[in-house]
């Protein structure tokens, strides 16, 4: 789970809002067929930085917000991903691109139906206290994350092993689908197939963890845990404060890194991107994130120097749409929602270009599963939408929910959205901002309905990561009081859907399941609009490249640390 707190970076409602809402107002009122502003298409990218040798020494300095984790176990939004990721090596990790490449495993296998697969380890590598990684280390990491009231969660990762029901509910006491008795071999075996199941262990919470590792629930050990990385933690977690890590080096399951360490200042999360801005201006940051409305004065400013980089990311920035509870339990009143939606304008008008409307939820940096326009709901057409929501019972007056997570940079846009639906289909948006905390149990809450600000990005480079989490039967998990405890918070749930991810999943052949994944989309996004896509994700950073060589986006949209070096 990659959910993003911040998606888009903006300042309070101002005149670009106020441009796109009264266009809207105008387009509306021709009540003509499908109506589009000249289209967006995001920011010219960086080229690629090619990687070159450098030399030791520097400390890298950035700012983020404060992170849920950075123990292993429940490492979720791209802050936790930047520290975590690293002080932790997995078994597989990834290229910025998303290319798959040796972790701690030199090479892996699986059976003919992909039900088992065996990862070779490189002998007599270590953590930074000393100790070897090992199979037994993989397998106690994953235990640890997967056991009774560890608090994870994002231990779904790893829900496809044999055993992990089991051992999850307490009532086994071993992971049995894990054999870890050659040191040096992990075989794993799943209660299904899955030919992808290698780009699961890129994920943090597939990482291994020492003998002396601290309960989940000991703040002492997860505010310093210890990795096998390239970096580790110097003191402990300063909450609220700052993260500092410096070069493990006894690193052994790849390249030591040149850097002697990196500083995470921890901002305040009502306006975090725009401290980091600041604080790339007056040189306290080597890399920041940035305001929507700074980045064409940024880009101006700092691409003619070279500090500018531009990368079109694998997120998508959405609506989370409620299927289970009116008024959006039907097709036709969530297409006639969204197609009261003027991507475009708002894409323009608050976002001066630099993201670009969305008609898929599979995106484009999958290029062979990618699928634009099987979103045709996601076309602005006020008079159709007019229409459905008179066939949905949508009617003038009814009463919509609206909602957003507050200090992140969403009140600008869904402003825009709230008024374009109020405008095109008169309906009482109940708009309304919360803490991230607050929005996302708001989102897990039974009965939760209307639209809820949500952004995904994958966490292994596949489009079952955006199909399965968001939108399978299986990723609903209710608990007793009826709270989704899984990411698909939409609660849509379509058996013809679940066949078809689960036959992808169990395909060995890549072109036969990417076809099978885009048949899958066409049926939850095409078909039934299970959640709503609104902007492809874009990313710009500024970087002190003066400074630094080497430094890159990764897979996850943050520094490539392992490979920058100080010039």
């Amino acid at each position: 789970m990659r959910r993003s707190r911040t998606g888009f970076a903006v300042v309070a409602l101002g005149a670009a809002a106020a441009m796109v809402l009264s266009g809207c107002a105008q387009r509306s009122n021709q009540g003509g067929g499908p109506q589009n502003t000249a289209p967006a298409v995001g920011l010219p990218e960086t080229a690629p930085i090619p990687v070159v040798p450098g030399k030791p020494g520097g400390v890298f300095r950035l700012g983020i917000t404060e992170p849920t984790a950075i123990d292993s176990f429940n490492v979720q939004e791209s802050e936790g991903q930047a520290v975590a990721g690293a002080i932790y090596t997995p078994l597989v990790t990834l290229e910025p691109n998303g290319d798959v490449k040796p972790g701690v495993a030199t090479d892996w296998s699986q059976n003919a139906d992909c039900s088992v697969w065996t990862f070779n380890l490189k002998p007599n590598t270590h953590f930074s206290n000393g100790e070897v990684v090992d199979a037994a280390a993989f397998k106690r990491g994953w235990m640890r994350a997967i056991a009774p009231n560890s608090g994870s969660e994002v231990n779904y990762h790893l829900d496809e092993i044999q055993g992990y029901n089991e051992f999850q509910a307490g009532t086994a006491t071993d992971l049995t689908g894990v054999n870890a008795t050659n040191p040096n071999q992990l075989v794993v075996t799943l209660t299904k197939p899955d030919c992808e199941f290698n780009l699961r262990t890129a994920h943090v919470v597939s990482s291994p963890v020492p003998s002396k590792v601290g309960a989940t629930t000991d703040s002492n050990y997860t505010d310093a845990p210890i990795g096998n990385g390239p970096f580790k933690i110097d003191g402990k977690w300063n909450h609220d404060r700052g993260i500092r890590l410096v070069r493990n080096d006894a690193y052994d399951a790849g390249q030591k890194p040149y850097l002697d360490a990196i500083e995470f200042t921890i901002l305040n999360p009502t306006n975090g991107v725009q401290l980091e801005s600041d604080g790339f201006h007056n040189g306290t940051f080597d890399w920041a994130r940035m305001p929507v409305p700074l980045i064409q004065q940024n880009r101006a400013d700092f691409e003619p120097q070279g500090k500018w980089l531009s990368k079109k990311t694998n997120g998508m920035n959405m609506f989370m749409v409620m299927n289970e509870t009116a008024p959006l339990n039907s097709v036709d009143a969530r297409k006639a929602v969204s197609m009261a939606i003027d991507r475009a304008a708002i894409a323009q008008g608050v976002f001066k270009g630099a993201q670009a409307p969305a008609d898929s939820l599979v995106p484009a940096v999958f290029p062979d599963a990618y699928q634009p326009g099987v979103c045709d709901a996601c076309k602005y057409d006020p008079a159709k939408a007019k229409e459905l929501a008179a066939k949905a019972g949508l009617t003038p007056g009814k009463e919509l929910n609206l909602s957003f997570n507050t200090g992140a940079g969403h009140e600008e846009w869904t402003a825009a959205v709230r008024q374009q639906l109020e405008t095109n289909l008169g309906l009482k948006i109940n708009y309304k901002g919360a803490p991230f905390t607050d929005h996302l149990n708001n989102q897990e809450a039974k009965g939760a309905s209307g639209l809820f600000r949500y952004a995904w990005g994958a966490d292994y480079p596949t489009p079952g990561n955006y199909l399965i989490p968001l939108l399978a039967t299986s990723s609903i998990k209710p608990d007793a009081e009826g709270k989704v405890t899984g990411n698909n918070y939409g609660r849509y749930s379509n058996p013809e859907f679940d066949a078809l991810v689960a036959k992808a999943a169990a395909t060995k052949d890549k072109a036969e399941r990417n076809n099978l994944w885009k048949q899958a989309e066409q049926i939850a996004i095409g078909r039934d609009l299970a959640t709503m896509p609104l902007f492809a994700r874009q990313q710009f950073r500024l970087v002190d490249n003066s400074k630094w060589g080497n430094v890159n986006m990764d897979f996850q949209e943050n520094p490539t640390f392992e490979s920058i070096f100080q010039k």
